[in-house]
């Protein structure tokens, strides 16, 4: 990954990042700016669920609605989000021969070989989810690559922290408001 597009994706995201505070909004334009910085096939953002059991379809790109909806990723059964959650970063050359990973039938079937996953942690460095990239040839990630995904879901799990404070924070205003109003009309 040269320089100049290295510097030209930050400048993107960060457009991306600062756009809006609707977390699906922010999300979807992480994962294509990715995407196409990583000349990859596609990426996705799961994100765990309420109980921690689960990796959620979050946001997708380049992969197909059939592959992004077979189901939640159960972190039970995939030692390779195991590890991610734990603030690994993990690459594999290729998905359907590695046990690690949960649905190599279906990666086979939608033509994914390589993946790179790394944590995605919000502003206290809690890991909230993965950022995953696939390729569809076989490739091996380079260091430069594995630096630049870290830093990118570093800024992204903020980014997802401040859209949902700022959701928070409109949910508690337009309580307050309909309390409020309802206060003052009985």
């Amino acid at each position: 990954m040269s320089n100049q597009r290295l510097y030209k994706t930050i400048y993107h995201l960060a457009k991306v990042i600062n756009s809006s505070l609707e977390p699906g909004t922010v999300l979807n334009g992480i994962v294509e700016q990715v995407s196409q910085a990583m000349e990859a096939k596609g990426c996705f953002i799961r994100l765990l669920d309420n109980t921690g059991q689960n990796l959620q379809a979050s946001a997708y790109y380049g992969l197909s609605e059939r592959y992004a909806q077979k189901g939640p990723v159960q972190v039970a059964n995939s030692r390779l989000d195991q590890e991610v959650l734990k603030g690994e970063t993990v690459t594999i050359s290729d998905v359907t021969k590695d046990s690690r990973f949960q649905y190599p039938s279906e990666a086979a079937e939608e033509g994914l070989v390589s993946l790179v996953v790394v944590p995605l942690t919000s502003g206290s460095d809690k890991v909230v989810g993965v950022l995953r990239v696939y390729s569809a040839s076989p490739r091996e990630f380079s260091n430069e690559e594995v630096d630049f995904l870290n830093c990118i879901a570093n800024l992204s799990g903020m980014a997802l922290e401040n859209a949902r404070m700022f959701q928070a924070l409109k949910r508690a205003s337009d309580l307050a408001k309909e309390f409020h109003y309802r206060t003052f009309e009985d």
